[in-house]
C-alpha cells in the first residue's frame, strides 16, 4: 500500500482484510523477557453500599480493551477523571470494593493475583520510602525482601549496584531519602527514579507506572521515561498512565491507549492516532504538542459540558466501530492459549506472596526499625526528657508528703499522687504511639502487597524495637519521683511500684497501638484517643469508688487499667504500715485507707495480672485492626 503523510509524518495505512495486527516486528526475542498482557471488555463499578445504604453503583470503566506485548511501551492517557488509575489497578489486582468484569490474560492464560505478582512490578504515583534509610540502604533492604532465597547475596548486591547505574543514582547512594519537615533528603528527581529502581531490582518482565512523570520537570520526566524505554529494548511490557508528557516524553511512546469518560477513545500508535482524530475533523496543530491535543480535545470542559460529551461519544464509537474492530480481532487472538511453549512455563511463580523467608523478613525490618529510632534521635530524647521533667515537677510538687505524719489529708494526698502517676504516665506514653502505624499505613500497605513482608512480622518487629524504651523511661520516672514524694522507702515497695508503672506504661502503648491501628490515618488516631480513653479514666476507682457505677456500665471498668494500676499503687503503698497507737486505742492504717478507697488488700497480684493481661489483649486486638486492613 502507498504511504500517506498527515502532519508530516509518513504513514502507511493498513491492510484491512488482515486478521490480526502486526504490532511489533518481533524477531528474534527471548520468549521470557516480556509478556503479552491483553484485557477485555473491563466493566469496573463502584459504590451500590448494602442492605442499610442503598447508594447508585458508578460505572467507572465501561468496556475497556487493551494490549501490550513484550518490547513495547503502552501510554494510557486522558483528562483527569477518565479512569486511568482505575483501569492500572485493576491491571494489577490493586482494586479495593470494585465489582469488576471482564477477561485479563497474560500470554493467552487467565490472569490472577500470584501470576501478576510473579511477573511484574507497579510503580504507583506516590513516592513513599522509609526516610532514615539512604538510598543504597534502601535498594538493599527492597533486594533481600523480593528477590527469591535461591540468589544467593552476592548476586543480590550484584543486582543493586547494576540498577543504581541504570537509572543514575550512584551520586546519592549514601545519602538519606528524608523526612518532610524533620530530615533533608534527596530531591524530587532522584526519589522517582529510586521508585523505578526499587520495582526494576526484581527484573520484572511487566512494569506498570502510575503517572511517574508527575511533579517532575521537563528533564527528569524525559530521563524518566527513557528508564522505562530501555527495559523494553530489552523485551518487557512497559504501561503506564501519562499526564501531559512534553512532546519529547510523547515521541518515546510506542502506542496510545486514549481514555475518556470511562471508555476507550482510541488505541494504537501515534501515527494512527494523528489519522484518526483528523477523520473526527480534530487534527494536531503544527507545532502543538500532540499530548496535549489529544487530552484537550477528550476532556469535558466547564461550559461546554453537553458539547464535549457529545462528541466523547462519538469518537467512542467511530473507533469502536472502525480502527476498533481490527483491534479487537488482535486481543482476541492474543487471548487465545499459546499452541507453542509459553514463557511463563520457565518462570518459577511464587508459592506464597513473600519471597523471603519469615526469618529473613524479620531480620530486614528489625534492622530497619532500630535505625528508625537511632537516626532520629530528637523523638527519643524529648520522650525521655518530658519523663524525667514531669517525675521532678510531681516530686518538687508533692515534695516528702508523709514527713507530719499519717492524717487524712495526707492519705488523700498520697492517693491523689499515685494516681497523677498512672495518669501521667498512661497519656505521656499512649498519645505518642497513637501514631505509630496510621503514619505509616501507606507505606506498609503498599510494601506489605508488593509482597516484601508479613503483617505479622512488622507488628512484632516495631514492638519489640520500642519496647526496651517504655521500660526505661517508667522506670528513670519512678526513680526520680518515688522518694521524692516521701512514698514508703523499703527497697522492695519501691522495685514493686516501679514494676506497676511499667506496666502501666506498656498498656497504655497497647491502647494507643490499637488506636493507631483501628484509625484509618494519623489526623483520626489523634481525634479518636481523648473519648476513647476519657471513660476508663473515669472508672479507675478515684472519681468515682468502686461499687457505686452503674451497673450497665460496670463492665468498662474491667477494661481500665487505671483501675487495676491504682488499687496496686494503694495496696503497696498501706499494706502492712505501721499503726497509729494512741492512749486508748490502735488505728489500723491500712484497714481504714483501704475501707475508705474501697479496695481489696489481696487484690494486689489480681490487679497486676489484669493489667498484663489488658497489655496482651490490646495488643491482639492491635493486631487484628491491623491485620484486617490489608484485606484487598
Amino acid at each position: 500500500m502507498k504511504s500517506q503523510e498527515v502532519l508530516g509524518i509518513s504513514y502507511t495505512p493498513r491492510d484491512p482484510t488482515m486478521d490480526t495486527i502486526d504490532l511489533k516486528d518481533r524477531g528474534e526475542v527471548d520468549p521470557t523477557a516480556g509478556v503479552t498482557y491483553a484485557w477485555r471488555d473491563l466493566n469496573v463499578y463502584a459504590g451500590g453500599g448494602n442492605m442499610l445504604r442503598k447508594k447508585p453503583k458508578v460505572h467507572i470503566l465501561k468496556d475497556v480493551s487493551g494490549v501490550c506485548e513484550g518490547g513495547q511501551m503502552l501510554a494510557i492517557m486522558g483528562a483527569s477523571g477518565a479512569g486511568k488509575t482505575t483501569l492500572l489497578n485493576v491491571l494489577t489486582y490493586r482494586t479495593r470494593k470494585l465489582e469488576i468484569k471482564g477477561d485479563i490474560h497474560i500470554n493467552g492464560r487467565p490472569v490472577d493475583m500470584r501470576t501478576i505478582a510473579g511477573v511484574s512490578a507497579y510503580v504507583q504515583q506516590e513516592d513513599l520510602f522509609t526516610g532514615v534509610f539512604t538510598v543504597e540502604e534502601q535498594l538493599h533492604f527492597n533486594a533481600q525482601l523480593r528477590i527469591g532465597k535461591e540468589v544467593s547475596e552476592a548476586e543480590r548486591k550484584r543486582r543493586v549496584a547494576e540498577v543504581m547505574t541504570e537509572l543514575g543514582l550512584n551520586k546519592c547512594a549514601k545519602t538519606n531519602i528524608g523526612i518532610p519537615g524533620r530530615m533533608k533528603g534527596i530531591s524530587g528527581g532522584e526519589k522517582k527514579r529510586l521508585a523505578f529502581a526499587c520495582e526494576m531490582i526484581t527484573n520484572p518482565l511487566l512494569l506498570l507506572c502510575d503517572e511517574p512523570t508527575s511533579g517532575l520537570d521537563s528533564f527528569m520526566a524525559q530521563s524518566v521515561v527513557n528508564a522505562m524505554k530501555k527495559m523494553t529494548e530489552l523485551g518487557k511490557t512497559v504501561i503506564a498512565t501519562i499526564h501531559q508528557p512534553s512532546s519529547e516524553v510523547f515521541a518515546m511512546f510506542d502506542r496510545l491507549l486514549l481514555l475518556a469518560e470511562g471508555r476507550v477513545a482510541f488505541m494504537g500508535t501515534v501515527q494512527e492516532a494523528h489519522l484518526f482524530f483528523t477523520r473526527l475533523e480534530h487534527p494536531c496543530p503544527l507545532n502543538y504538542n500532540p499530548g496535549d491535543h489529544f487530552i484537550y480535545t477528550l476532556a469535558i470542559r466547564g461550559g461546554m459540558e453537553e458539547e464535549c460529551r457529545q462528541f466523547v461519544s462519538h469518537a467512542c464509537d467511530s473507533f469502536r466501530d472502525g480502527e476498533g474492530m481490527e483491534m479487537r480481532r488482535y486481543i482476541d487472538q492474543a487471548m487465545k492459549p499459546p499452541e507453542r511453549g509459553d514463557g511463563l512455563a520457565k518462570i518459577n511463580l511464587p508459592k506464597s506472596p513473600y519471597r523471603a523467608s519469615w526469618f529473613n523478613q524479620f531480620a530486614a525490618m528489625t534492622r530497619r526499625a532500630t535505625l528508625e529510632q537511632m537516626r532520629a534521635p530528637i523523638l527519643l530524647t524529648v520522650k525521655l526528657s518530658q519523663s524525667l521533667f514531669f517525675a521532678i515537677v510531681f516530686g518538687l510538687i508533692y515534695l516528702d508528703l508523709g514527713k507530719d505524719g499519717i492524717t487524712p489529708t495526707s492519705v488523700a494526698n498520697i492517693s491523689g499522687v499515685l494516681f497523677v502517676f498512672v495518669t501521667n504516665m498512661s497519656f505521656s506514653n499512649m498519645f505518642p504511639v497513637v501514631t505509630t502505624f496510621s503514619a505509616e499505613m501507606p507505606l506498609f500497605l503498599r510494601e506489605h502487597w508488593n509482597g516484601l513482608y508479613r503483617t505479622d512480622v512488622y507488628f512484632l518487629t516495631r514492638n519489640l524495637v520500642e519496647l526496651p524504651f517504655f521500660i526505661l523511661s517508667p522506670f528513670g520516672f519512678m526513680a526520680i519521683a518515688y522518694y521524692m514524694v516521701g512514698l514508703r522507702p523499703e527497697a522492695e515497695r519501691f522495685f514493686m511500684a516501679s514494676f506497676i508503672i511499667i506496666i502501666v506504661a506498656n498498656v497504655a502503648v497497647s491502647y494507643g497501638y490499637m488506636i493507631s491501628c483501628l484509625a484509618k490515618n494519623y489526623q483520626t488516631a489523634l481525634v479518636l484517643s481523648t473519648p476513647l480513653t476519657f471513660p476508663l479514666l473515669l472508672f479507675g476507682g478515684f472519681y468515682m469508688k468502686p461499687g457505686t457505677i452503674p451497673p450497665y456500665l460496670d463492665w468498662l471498668s474491667y477494661l481500665s487499667w487505671f483501675k487495676y494500676s491504682f488499687e496496686a499503687l494503694s495496696i503497696n503503698q498501706w499494706k502492712d504500715f505501721e499503726n497509729i497507737t494512741t492512749e486508748n486505742t490502735t488505728v489500723i492504717v491500712e484497714d481504714k485507707v483501704m475501707e475508705k478507697l474501697g479496695f481489696d488488700v489481696d487484690n494486689l497480684w489480681v490487679d497486676v495480672g489484669s493489667i498484663i493481661a489488658l497489655v496482651v489483649g490490646y495488643r491482639i486486638l492491635a493486631f487484628l485492626f491491623l491485620l484486617s486492613k490489608t484485606f484487598r
